[in-house]
């Protein structure tokens, strides 16, 4: 998972670039950076760490010009990145790209493979962002000659991106000398939004992670990118775009609606915040369904995402909402941290406990989901110890059962919790009198509430099904391997036969 954005400005950059990460530093924690063009001269900084902490004012004062892309990135490895793999990344052939990716490739091992043999290109890091940039650096390549760029070859380009490249990408790019590129895969997982700002000297545009990025920065929402769209703005403001997929169709990500995105933000003409509203009704509507025998004298909310879903599910059963927690803004957040004695002792620093509100109460406790189980174990327990008589939890997503492969850090199959348990061992696992989960149903009904053209989204990690469609468990024994230091080279060898046989067959 990462915040991306990407402008076009009558003004210098830096400023905007700089505001619009802080806005978007929910979405990663681990490294940020900016990069800006002024004129053919691309200024860079990036590194480890949060934005504030990452830049200073003599890095803001070097980054000159009216154009640039950032970047804000969780590791999606397991384990806080090595500072040269935080983004954007830079290539200087054809042209000079800077380039800035959230999502994950899930090809990305065979592309690298391609680069080295067949295009003659070398990736120096880890990241599946640095291939991304060198298949579309090749692309633009062959089809300029390596002379001169427009429009439509810009586009060409894409198209053949999308054709190499398989997983989630939503992808901005600065070509110097030309302008700001901005696309995302054909199946629309990751969120991409664009807008406009009119000034006295021009217009000047944005595209961003989420819109809530627009709103911060002055810009007017224009639209959603749509799947396989891409979108390329000159540095005169001359806006063009382009489907590039054959094949679009929108699938996004169901997991930005429970927990990634901003409350504030619309992503596929969605309201994030109303959503999980309507998660709180549903959640309420099956507790009332299977636990009309269970006394609950108070609801309480885990911070800061399952507020909106506890608050609407209280109102609906009539029953006291209160504050129960207040939490330290300035620890991280606990899934996405490496290491299990980490991620517990960041819990009792991420929260503390009201004693009032537990003493001597049944209280519903309500998370947006339960991952590896570390926190809710954790929050149980507090409880308890604050007093609480009875301990009743309620997720507003079902059971995350299957690792996400299209850019978000959750882990294998045998660190999730639910995986392999029923929710009564999972009750038992975290320490709960009693547990009910969101049925995946009604999370998909909460989200088209907002947006009834949604037809499918990514809900692998709730259903085990990939919408790529090239994801097989041994793919997923591969990146468990990764993940746990095994013998992944081989399994990569296996794997990289099951796809040319595949691909041996799908030609015959």
């Amino acid at each position: 998972m990462c915040g991306i954005l990407g402008v076009v400005s009558q003004t210098p950059a830096n400023q905007l670039l700089y505001d619009g990460l802080q806005v978007l530093q929910h979405r990663g924690q681990d490294a940020a950076g900016i990069a800006t063009l002024d004129g053919h001269t691309f200024h860079l900084h990036k590194d480890n760490g949060l934005v504030r902490d990452v830049f200073r004012t003599r890095n803001m004062r070097a980054l000159l010009g009216n154009a640039g892309i950032a970047h804000v990135r969780y590791p999606t490895a397991g384990s806080s990145v090595d500072h040269n793999e935080a983004q954007p990344f830079y290539v200087n052939s054809p042209f000079g790209i800077m380039l800035g990716h959230n999502g994950n490739l899930t090809n990305a091992e065979e592309l690298k493979k391609q680069l080295f043999v067949d295009d003659l290109r070398h990736v120096n890091t880890n990241s599946d962002s640095e291939v991304l940039l060198n298949v579309l650096a090749h692309e633009l390549q062959a089809r300029s000659k390596g002379l001169r760029l427009d429009v439509p070859t810009i586009f060409a380009a894409v198209s053949a991106v999308h054709r190499r490249c398989r997983g989630a990408y939503a992808v901005v790019a600065m070509i110097a000398g030309y302008g700001l590129l901005a696309f995302r895969d054909k199946h629309g997982i990751r969120p991409l939004v664009v807008g406009v700002n009119e000034t006295a000297l021009g217009q000047e545009y944005l595209v961003a992670s989420e819109s809530v990025a627009l709103d911060t920065l002055g810009f007017k929402f224009l639209r959603d990118v749509a799947p396989g769209e891409a979108v390329f703005i000159n540095f005169d403001g001359n806006f063009h775009s382009q489907q590039c997929s054959d094949r679009p169709s929108l699938n996004p990500c169901i997991f930005e609606y429970v927990y990634l995105a901003r409350p504030d933000s619309m992503i596929d003409g969605v309201s994030v915040y109303e959503t999980r509203l309507y998660m709180g009704e549903y959640l309420a509507d099956k507790l009332k369904r299977n636990w009309g025998d269970i006394d609950i004298d108070v609801v309480i909310p885990i911070p800061d995402s399952s507020r909106p879903s506890a608050l609407q599910l209280a109102n609906r059963l009539n029953l006291p909402f209160r504050e129960g927690f207040v939490k330290n803004r300035y620890i991280g957040r606990t899934f996405i941290m490496p290491g299990q004695a980490m991620r517990k002792k960041s819990v009792r620093q991420k929260l503390n406990a009201i004693g009032m509100e537990f003493k001597g109460k049944n209280v519903l406790l309500v998370d947006d989901s339960i991952v590896r189980g570390t926190t809710s174990r954790e929050i149980v327990q507090m409880a308890r110890d604050a007093g609480a008589l009875k301990v009743y939890f309620a997720s507003a997503a079902p059971p995350v059962r299957f690792p996400n492969v299209y850019g978000i850090d959750m882990p294998s199959r045998n660190e999730l919790i639910a995986t392999g348990r029923s929710d009564e061992e999972i009750c038992r696992e975290i320490g709960a009198d009693r547990l009910i989960y969101q049925d995946l149903d009604d999370l998909k009904a909460a989200v088209r509430k907002n947006n009834p053209e949604i037809n499918a989204f990514d809900a692998s990690c709730f259903d085990g099904n990939y919408i790529t469609g090239d994801i097989t468990p041994h793919y997923l024994n591969v990146i468990e391997a990764l993940r746990g230091g095994g013998n992944a080279n081989k399994l990569l060898d296996d794997d990289q036969m099951e796809l040319d046989l595949a691909a041996n067959a799908t030609s015959m």
